[in-house]
């Protein structure tokens, strides 16, 4: 029993390292700060938040003291019944609107095609942390993002 709570907590240090991630790319400091995440649950095109990045990653933010805005295709109602405090937009573009920072939290197809255009007129700063790898760093360059991957 002890090495299944070991690899538990293990796996939530790491999502939380995610969320410390975010805070970093914010400039160390998200207190205040309105997070806009896409994806919140643990895989695309289910609505099944078991297990989900999202929830240790919002909580982290949010004892740090951001405000985060939240859209996902699928999973918005299971997760208004894990997580507290959340703005739930009615499209990705609509959590994104005013956001300091874009966090990609679960690859959904939607957001693969986004208006990366309309993504940076709408954030108030223009920093993309993209926890799926998701997108082209020299794509992202070239539409004035700033953009963090992982292991990039």
């Amino acid at each position: 029993m002890r090495i299944v709570e070991t690899v538990a907590q293990i796996n939530d240090n790491r999502k939380r390292a995610m969320g410390r991630r975010v805070i970093a790319a914010a400039g160390g400091d998200v207190r205040g700060k309105k997070i806009g995440v896409l994806g919140l649950t643990f895989k695309p095109n289910t609505d099944d938040m078991r297990d989900s990045p999202a929830i240790a990653i919002i909580q982290t933010l949010q004892d740090a003291g951001a405000q985060v805005s939240a859209f996902d295709p699928e999973g918005v109602e299971q997760a208004k019944l894990v997580l507290q405090n959340v703005d739930y937009a009615d499209s990705p573009y609509a959590a994104l609107d005013g956001a300091d920072v874009m966090v990609l939290v679960t690859e959904w197809d939607a957001f693969r095609a986004l208006d990366l255009s309309r993504v940076k007129s709408l954030l108030r700063s223009p920093v993309v942390v993209d926890l799926r790898n998701v997108y082209r760093p020299d794509e992202m360059a070239r539409y004035g993002l700033e953009y963090s991957g992982i292991g990039r």
